[in-house]
């Protein structure tokens, strides 16, 4: 993914993050309380990652722009509504009752996100990056999602 543009790196990471949805819906359906428990953990630090380095990249760019500016500040705000989410959860009881109804908004929240990211901002955002703006931002990406993951582990 050498030449990946910044939405190429955040649809992959979209992707990922839908990916740990099923496991932990197999893992709940398998009532395997410990996978499943490991599995929200690792999205936990995966989303707080991306959001960090999405927002110190493409959200960066974009607040710069007038065009843009609208689209970024209402993607940072949903970005602070899934990280309260989590915060919330992380003071409830793993996988009790008021746990999974508070997972089960903060997926349909998250998941409203991200398809709103891929079908709106990231075409709109396109038209005004150039392609060279969008391949500098994914390699800047690549570069900051590594920190972002080492500061989330040590913060979860």
């Amino acid at each position: 993914m050498a030449n990946a543009t910044i939405f190429d790196r955040l649809k992959q990471d979209h992707d990922a993050h839908r990916l740990l949805f099923d496991k932990m819906a197999q893992a709940d359906r398998d009532k395997d309380e410990d996978r499943l428990e490991k599995l929200f953990e690792q999205f936990k630090v995966e989303v707080s990652a991306h959001a960090a380095a999405e927002e110190e990249t493409l959200y960066a760019t974009m607040l710069s722009r007038p065009d843009l500016r609208e689209d970024a500040q209402h993607s940072v705000s949903e970005h602070k509504e899934i990280d309260d989410y989590l915060e919330e959860l992380s003071d409830l009881k793993f996988n009790g009752e008021a746990w999974r109804r508070e997972f089960d908004k903060m997926k349909k929240r998250y998941l409203h996100h991200i398809e709103e990211e891929e079908e709106e901002m990231f075409p709109d955002a396109a038209q005004d990056l150039s392609a060279v703006e969008e391949e500098k931002l994914g390699k800047l990406f690549a570069k900051r999602k590594p920190a972002e993951l080492e500061r989330a582990q040590a913060e979860s």
